[in-house]
């Protein structure tokens, strides 16, 4: 059995073990938190603690930021991951997608790989955290919970392997950090 096997039956089989885990109010909870919407007020906290601590200018200049590296995030987890690899998600599987617990019949898009959820939050939890640090260093647990809340509803909707989210993490973070780096190279942070 080669590398890439034994990870994809470590993926299957704790995707299976993280979706077989699942109740009625589970199914609900992480209907909720996957939502698009959930974020909304995490998004309005953090422009809001922005602008309380930093000023209009530079609070702006964060959320651009913010919104920059979320956006590549976005963008490289469906072009470069997605497009390229063509791995399809647990639900679309062949052999898994009648083993899955299904929510509210939601599969997901063809293609799993990597986690646009996962990419996208752990750059917004990242990129904030970096901007933020030297006001407010103990968000960072609380920032790396929360998209890792998010990333898990992922998985246990069954949209998932844990491998499309530890990827994605790792990109929506080393993008984060580029933005962050690319940023200061400019001057744009001590505006």
């Amino acid at each position: 059995m080669s590398f890439f096997d034994k990870i994809e039956l470590w993926d299957q089989k704790l995707l299976l073990l993280i979706n077989g885990c699942n109740s009625e109010v589970l199914d609900v909870i992480m209907w909720i938190v996957t939502s698009k919407s959930f974020g909304i007020p995490v998004y309005v906290v953090f422009a809001l603690v922005f602008y309380k601590i930093f000023g209009v200018k530079k609070a702006l200049i964060f959320c651009a930021l913010v919104i920059v590296a979320v956006s590549i995030s976005d963008l490289t987890a469906k072009y470069c991951f997605k497009e390229v690899f063509e791995r399809f998600r647990p639900t679309h599987h062949e052999i898994l997608k009648g083993k899955l617990h299904i929510v509210n019949n939601y599969r997901g898009g063809k293609y799993g790989f990597i986690s646009s959820h996962a990419s996208n939050m752990f750059s917004f939890a990242v990129m904030v955290f970096l901007l933020i640090r030297e006001k407010i260093r103990w968000l960072l647990l609380p920032l790396i919970l929360w998209a890792s809340l998010i990333s898990y509803s992922r998985m246990y909707l069954g949209v998932h392997y844990p491998s499309d989210i530890i990827v994605g993490a790792l990109v929506g973070s080393v993008i984060a950090g580029i933005v962050y780096y690319l940023a200061k190279q400019f001057n744009w942070i001590k505006c």
